[in-house]
């Protein structure tokens, strides 16, 4: 989910900079953040064959948040309406805060109608943001497609604010791909509105692509309201360790928590479980609690 934009260009008119990008001090007085959440993906090959028995064992293991994907009209959320799921959220004392999207299909042209339906399912379960997860190989080649995608996510935000939600973007690795001397995560960063489209920023991938996250807070403090928690495994980094057994220092992360804005994290987990994907999710909340949030 995946977009950042150029909002402000010229001397003229800093001092509408104020207004939109909060200052490093504001920023820094932030209340920290100690809900933790988990994107659903993770435990996607559960899902589907448990939904209710699988929510209360994310509830179980100390999860406050849970991220959506993957909803459909005739499927619903695992086979849930969204009534159902929202109700199933609150059974355990969890809320969803976030929905993942995919929008290739209205950045290509397609009609709004498959994004208004996603945004009232959102708006169904409570959740704040829309967030698209992935670009398509075939809509993201060149720097010019970067901002193509950058003006479609505007607009995709300006319906979503008409109802009530937030549009983000998630990242992986390709969006750091070079185009002279920036990249495709940069275009969208500087092309979309910073009121309009906020990052969700998956801290493993930015590093995965050899950049550091804290570098990007700087650059563009107040942009990233979520994050993916997910540690790269020491041996192989093409592999997800639990959050706290990897290479990545999460602790000099969540210090520069402020500086980034963020108001919600979920653990993300996408191979290499040890030793299940529910002993994964309890480990990474075990050193969470233990060590960045408390």
């Amino acid at each position: 989910m995946h977009s950042r934009r150029t909002f402000i260009k010229q001397a003229g008119i800093a001092s509408a900079g104020i207004l939109l990008f909060p200052s490093l001090e504001s920023l820094a007085g932030s209340k920290r953040v100690k809900n933790v959440g988990i994107q659903l993906y993770t435990l996607r090959d559960l899902l589907p064959k448990d939904v209710k028995g699988v929510i209360a064992q994310v509830a179980a293991a100390g999860y406050k948040e849970v991220e959506t994907y993957g909803y459909s009209q005739k499927g619903g959320f695992w086979g849930l309406s969204p009534k159902e799921f929202k109700a199933l959220l609150k059974q355990h004392g969890l809320s969803a805060v976030s929905g993942h999207v995919g929008l290739d299909g209205f950045i290509k042209g397609d009609s709004a109608d498959e994004l208004k339906a996603n945004i009232e399912a959102l708006k169904t379960i409570g959740a704040q943001y829309l967030v698209v997860p992935y670009l398509g190989d075939d809509i993201r080649k060149t720097a010019d497609d970067y901002k193509k995608i950058a003006q479609k996510l505007n607009e995709a935000a300006e319906i979503c604010k008409a109802s009530g939600l937030q549009l983000g973007y998630h990242n992986h690795d390709f969006e750091f791909t070079k185009f002279g001397d920036t990249t495709g995560y940069n275009i969208l960063l500087d092309n979309t509105s910073p009121k309009l489209v906020k990052f969700e920023m998956d801290l493993y991938w930015v590093v995965r692509a050899g950049y550091k996250p804290a570098d990007l807070f700087e650059k563009y403090p107040g942009r990233f309201p979520m994050w993916h928690v997910k540690d790269m495994d020491k041996n192989n980094p093409d592999l997800n360790a639990e959050v706290g057994t990897g290479s990545i220092d999460y602790k000099d992360i969540f210090a520069k928590a402020s500086v980034s804005g963020m108001k919600h994290f979920f653990v993300e987990h996408e191979d290499n479980y040890k030793p299940d994907e529910l002993g994964s999710i309890k480990t990474s909340i075990t050193y969470i609690k233990a060590n960045l949030v408390k």
